[in-house]
């Protein structure tokens, strides 16, 4: 179903520019940096590397998303989901992503609202100083996401991403690095996927009864749970091919 991705969760990646650093441990085997940085030598991570705007063509592609959003929908039954930024952190705050591309992005966003952005950081802590002055409680196209790839930074990324107001909150866990519980915790909806090796790193190994816990509480909670991969794309066992996301239809409707 996906144009121009292989993630399953999304039908389309955007990426406004390309370059990141890491900064925990679920970082280590970045598929971006041993791409775009590694191998292809296109732009520099790290903090003394240099964020690269994307072509202008790439920031057209929206657009054209946008204009068949309501064929998208009769064909699919819902609307269309954009990963934002596959190839980069969309709050990251390095000192070489200028104010003007980050304002363009959101100016993006905000002319194409029958698209549902899904807008992922592993710094949720920029978020409330980087939105738009018009969010408001939210802008009803635009779900806010961050990684947590095990308990500790569930417990420290977590209560930052729910304070903002959002249409939706959904928890990356991916990749799964250890045993997750959300316990009280209510996201919108949780990812949650295994490690894949990048050149000269090996995949951490994903235990299947951390992700089957997960899924144990995700259901007892009723909050959606997508189970996107095993560690290395393995064979995914019948009971945690799990693939669900929320219906946000009366959420976006007072948003």
């Amino acid at each position: 179903m996906a144009e121009n991705t292989l993630i399953e969760w999304a039908d389309h990646t955007q990426n406004f520019w390309i370059g990141c650093q890491k900064v925990s441990p679920g970082c280590d085997g970045c598929y971006a940096e041993a791409d775009f940085d590694l191998r292809k030598h296109w732009v520099k991570w790290g903090p003394h590397g240099k964020r690269r705007r994307t072509a202008e063509s790439t920031w057209k592609l929206p657009f054209r998303w946008q204009r068949k959003a309501a064929e998208f929908v009769h064909t699919h039954g819902r609307r269309q989901r954009i990963f934002c930024s596959s190839l980069c952190d969309v709050f990251d705050n390095h000192r070489t992503v200028l104010p003007e591309w980050r304002a363009a992005a959101w100016e993006t966003i905000r002319s194409t609202p029958d698209l549902d952005w899904m807008l992922l950081t592993k710094r949720p802590e920029n978020i409330a100083k980087m939105l738009p002055p018009d969010w408001g409680n939210g802008w009803h196209n635009v779900w806010l996401g961050a990684t947590m790839e095990n308990q500790q930074w569930f417990d420290r990324r977590w209560p930052i991403l729910a304070a903002i107001p959002a249409v939706v909150h959904f928890v990356s866990v991916e990749p799964m690095l250890g045993p997750v519980s959300i316990a009280a915790a209510r996201p919108s909806c949780i990812i949650c996927g295994g490690e894949t090796s990048q050149g000269e790193h090996k995949a951490r190994p994903m235990s299947l009864a951390w992700a089957r816990a997960l899924r144990d509480e995700c259901v007892a909670a009723g909050v959606p749970y997508f189970f996107k991969q095993t560690t290395d794309k393995g064979p995914i066992p019948d009971d945690l091919m799990v693939r669900q996301f929320p219906t946000i239809d009366k959420a976006r409707a007072v948003a």
